[in-house]
């Protein structure tokens, strides 16, 4: 039998055994998206790392019994922007509505390519308004925020009546120096200390905004930090003594937060701050996950370097040599690293993975799920959702001595708890066909070039007209009769 579950914890810099505060009801928050753009393969990381702790948890814990979070921030600066310069023949607030709605609907559909299950609760900013005015109102009443110049702002420096008080950065384990480095604070002559932060400012003229916490007269809208406290205590605390209007401290922490580990300081170093102090609890969450950075063939993603690669272009776009890849196989390169090692997204790992999956529905062909998970893949992913040693513990059980015809329930089912191997190969196989013949007009077009191209003995346009079909995933095969056939290459 396998063991506890043990994770590592960014509050310990520690593995531990995870207990939860009520068994029957296990809680998880992950900071999501904010919907202004297609979602890259950076940001389908965590997605895909927290849906297997989710996948997980649900297995220990029953499915009934884990309540998952991931917000929608829809009200943001880069929103603004970007519904400005796409649409700038419609009001502001217009234009934010189609940008959000429309990225939402992409984020979703791309991420359920990706395999990953739909969370408990998926809040949006916008909604829970009301939720961050009523945080921020306690915190101004209790001394840890103060309004200057229609601005609602925390001061860290007041954290330290708050008893047991956490200090302001020991969660990042950052000195002074490095969060005024880190946090690129705003040079503002109403803030009493620099690294006092905005938990409320005022709207600009055709901004969104809403009535102002506090009297405040402006319309205005919440700084980012507050949101995913308020959204967490909305959906995480209220069954569990009224969040804000609990009596009892303990009531109002939950299990585990979650997140990239670009988040760590200031988002999640913010949120423990102003969460703690509005509560009087000494902690947010009592576990604190954080997955690894992302680099594209060994560089580091960004638009001047030309490797910012959307989900969306991997999985319908000509990419990295070829025509698209399935999500299963995104989502199994993506967890062939630990979650909270750096992760390098190479073509070579894209292509060991499809055939890492093509492998495993061969042994297990058309099994219906509901097998009992191997041993030890269990065990691996409650040792810090070790995916690598669970990967590894399939490809034992897919290997030809390892009697993968008997061991197929099993294969299906450890696999399921990874989110992989979620169809039949039958189905899988119509899929792919379908997709072929999706492009078999363009195929067919440029297999008629390259008929003409060998005919006038043309070799060097015969030869790129070949390469341009097999990176759209064909496979030609050139007759002694000088015919032409192709097939989908696998």
């Amino acid at each position: 039998m396998s063991g506890p579950l043990r994770l590592y914890n960014t509050l310990t810099r520690s593995k531990e055994v995870f207990e939860p505060i009520d068994p029957a009801t296990v809680r998880l928050y992950v900071c999501g998206p904010t919907v202004y753009d297609f979602a890259h393969i950076g940001n389908a990381r965590p997605v895909i790392v927290f849906d297997v702790l989710f996948r997980l948890l649900r297995n220990i814990y029953g499915a009934d019994h884990v309540l998952y979070v991931r917000n929608i921030t829809d009200v943001d600066d880069k929103i603004n922007a970007r519904a400005a310069a796409d649409y700038p023949g419609l009001s502001l607030n217009e234009a934010i509505s189609i940008v959000t709605r429309e990225t939402e609907r992409q984020f979703h559909e791309d991420v359920a390519a990706l395999g990953c299950l739909p969370p408990t609760f998926e809040p949006k900013a916008t909604e829970h308004i009301g939720e961050m005015r009523a945080l921020i109102e306690r915190l101004v009443a209790r001394g840890f925020a103060y309004v200057a110049s229609d601005n609602i702002l925390f001061s860290p420096a007041a954290m330290g009546r708050l008893q047991p008080a956490p200090r302001y950065g020991a969660f990042a384990r950052r000195s002074l120096d490095e969060m005024l480095a880190g946090a690129r604070v705003d040079v503002a002559p109403y803030k009493r200390d620099p690294m006092d932060f905005v938990l409320w400012k005022p709207s600009k003229p055709g901004e969104p905004g809403w009535p102002s916490p506090c009297g405040v007269v402006p319309l205005g809208r919440p700084g980012w930090h507050i949101e995913c406290s308020a959204m967490a205590m909305a959906k995480l605390l209220t069954p569990f003594g009224g969040g804000l209007a609990g009596a009892d401290a303990a009531k109002n922490i939950f299990d585990i937060h979650g997140g990239g580990v670009d988040l760590v300081f200031p988002h999640h170093e913010n949120e423990i701050a102003q969460s703690c102090c509005a509560l009087g609890t000494p902690r947010m969450a009592n576990y604190w996950m954080h997955n690894g950075f992302l680099q594209v063939e060994g560089d580091k993603m960004s638009k001047s370097l030309g490797n910012f690669v959307t989900i969306r272009e991997l999985l319908y776009s000509d990419v990295f040599g070829r025509r698209s890849w399935s999500g299963e196989s995104l989502r199994l390169a993506m967890l062939r690293a630990h979650y909270r090692q750096p992760i390098d997204w190479t073509v070579e790992a894209l292509e060991e993975s499809e055939k890492t999956l093509d492998r495993w529905y061969d042994a297990v062909g058309d099994v219906e799920a509901g097998g009992t998970i191997a041993d030890d893949v269990m065990e691996a992913l409650k040792d810090d959702l070790n995916s690598h040693a669970a990967i590894t513990a399939i490809h034992r059980m897919t290997h030809p001595g390892g009697g993968a015809l008997s061991n197929a329930p099993a294969i299906k089912a450890s696999a399921n708890l990874l989110g992989l191997l979620s169809t039949s190969k039958s189905e899988r196989d119509r899929s792919a066909l379908k997709s072929a013949s999706l492009d078999a007009a363009r195929i067919n077009a440029l297999l008629a070039e390259r008929t003409a191209a060998r005919a006038r003995k043309d070799w060097r346009e015969s030869d790129r007209l070949r390469d341009e079909l097999t990176a759209l995933g064909v496979a030609l095969k050139d007759t002694k009769d000088g015919d032409t056939t192709w097939e989908l290459r696998r």
